[in-house]
């Protein structure tokens, strides 16, 4: 019999259902199922494809109340940020790619020399890989599982999807929902499984991989693509900084720390882990913030803000990161309190870059704040991470704001907002440095998801050309006159004078109709010398 999986419940530790794990055998039957079909799904066009796809935003509104529960059931979070953080932004990509996606993965048309390119036209066109292997984390499984393989169906690509041991319920929904719709038999795989199913799905050999998760599974499924190899797009980690200058709207900027940092109860790779206050503010916006944690709400009641934590796991290196802090002489809003698997949210001040708590992930309900000077001074604080993946800058002159953000090391910023820029479809996302590399939304996130074929076509009647076999002396003379006309100094009669006896090697390309025009054109010329 099949090893089992139990899925528990982030609210009370339940177990929700058992799920036969996945065999290497099964998923190699996957593998060759995707390939079949994403063969039938690849000879559909972009435009009935995403007509299909676009099916799935009336039968997510259909069943949103059910999707939000099994959510809240799964992952802890609040209805309000299932809804807003799961939900929203898949209906939001759907809606991109029926706006643009046609256009995004048209055919190009390249422009081509007449002389170095004569008779010819150039293209370039985007072909689907083949079957895309997709794993996701537990803190967002239906966003981050959805995105991707929407991204990944649009261009014609089959999928093989992977969620975390944590989230296999969403996996399972994730599948029903796409069942309603008319896709290809097969095209949908979903892998049940821990690290090792992971590891057997990359063994497959699928065609791309899109991983979402921590620096170190980046680290190892890197490992294991580079021994086909085959190419990845990794979505990892992140230190968000938040950067508040004394001239901001210190109120709002206030509330957005909160909901930056305890949002999902800072579970969110672009979590305000970082939050650098300048120092004529400084205690002004601490004491502000006191207050406004007071009016934070945990729990799962009629009113309630943060939820309960995914992963009990990630516990450890919260009370780590806390503990370390306090060590150091940092000072914190309150004791660091677990009820059953909800976290209390805190603050801490007074933090310096030797403390854990501002060097690695922590990804809790934890906010540091530090003290900058200056401009400079915030810079050199946000970049001062291995990690770069979002942040955000707060002030109300947004050209200093802008000239701020600019200079940061990340792969996305904000101004005067925090987290939500993630939710913006025509906008690429991904991170730089540990934080991970390629990217997904957007024109080029879409493009991602492809590769591309380029072509040339000549059109030439002629049975030689002058860069063909044989080369001689008086060949090389003449190759370098053709060198010089195209890119030495002067204007194009210059060019063309210091070259006329060198350029009689590429006479032929004049077409029939226009060959004597050529002629009497050379000869103008050389009689112009």
């Amino acid at each position: 019999m099949a090893e089992q999986y139990q899925a528990i419940s982030a609210l009370d530790g339940r177990v929700i259902k058992s799920y036969p794990i996945t065999s290497t055998t099964e998923i190699s039957g996957q593998m060759a199922t995707a390939r079949l079909a994403a063969n039938t799904w690849a000879a559909y066009s972009v435009a009935e494809r995403v007509k299909i796809l676009s099916a799935l935003q009336t039968v997510i509104l259909a069943n949103v109340d059910a999707i939000t529960d099994t959510l809240v059931d799964v992952t802890g979070k609040v209805k309000t940020e299932a809804l807003l953080g799961e939900i929203y932004p898949v209906l939001e990509l759907l809606r991109y790619y029926q706006k643009h996606a046609e256009s995004i993965l048209a055919p190009c048309q390249v422009s081509t020399s007449p002389l170095a390119f004569p008779n010819a036209s150039a293209q370039y066109e985007r072909r689907p890989y083949g079957v895309v292997a997709i794993i996701s984390p537990w803190n967002f499984p239906f966003q981050l599982t959805l995105n991707p393989l929407i991204t990944a169906l649009v261009c014609g690509n089959a999928a093989v999807i992977k969620v975390s041991e944590l989230s296999i319920p969403v996996g399972e929904l994730i599948v029903d929902l796409l069942n309603q719709l008319q896709l290809p038999t097969g095209l949908i795989q979903h892998t049940i499984g821990e690290a090792e199913a992971g590891k057997a799905l990359i063994d497959c050999r699928p065609d791309l991989v899109f991983a979402t998760g921590g620096v170190a599974a980046g680290r190892a499924i890197m490992v294991r693509a580079a021994q086909h190899p085959i190419p990845v797009i990794l979505e990892l980690g992140g230190k968000d900084a938040m950067l508040v200058f004394s001239d901001a709207n210190l109120t709002r900027a206030c509330k957005a720390a909160m909901y930056g940092a305890f949002s999902n109860s800072g579970q969110v790779c672009v979590s305000v882990e970082r939050l650098y206050v300048q120092q004529s503010c400084y205690d002004k916006f601490v004491t502000t913030l006191l207050d406004g944690l007071t009016s934070l709400t945990v729990g799962h009641g009629e009113v309630g803000d943060l939820g309960a934590l995914t992963s009990l796991e990630q516990f450890a290196i919260i009370e780590a990161h806390y503990q370390d802090a306090l060590a150091k002489g940092a000072k914190a809003s309150g004791p660091l309190q677990l009820n059953g698997r909800y976290l209390h949210p805190v603050v801490l001040w007074n933090v310096t870059h030797d403390m854990r708590i501002m060097r690695e992930e922590t990804f809790g309900a934890l906010l540091p704040v530090m003290a900058f000077e200056d401009e400079q001074h915030a810079i050199n604080l946000a970049n001062d991470s291995d990690y770069g993946l979002n942040a955000s800058v707060w002030s109300n002159d947004i050209t200093k704001a802008e000239r701020v953000a600019r200079q940061l090391q990340v792969g996305n910023w904000a101004v005067n907002d925090v987290i939500k820029n993630i939710g913006h479809a025509g906008l690429p996302f991904g991170g730089v440095k540990n934080s991970g590399f390629g990217r997904y939304h957007g024109a080029e996130g879409l493009r991602s998801f492809s590769y591309t074929v380029s072509g040339l076509t000549s059109r030439s009647t002629l049975n030689d050309e002058p860069n063909w076999f044989a080369y001689s002396n008086l060949r090389y003379q003449q190759m370098r006159g053709f060198v010089d006309f195209m890119f030495g100094s002067g204007n194009l009669w210059q060019r063309i004078r210091r070259n006329l006896t060198e350029l009689q090697a590429f006479r032929g390309y004049a077409s029939t109709n226009f060959r004597q025009h050529w002629r009497n054109f050379l000869i103008f010329l050389t009689n112009k010398r």
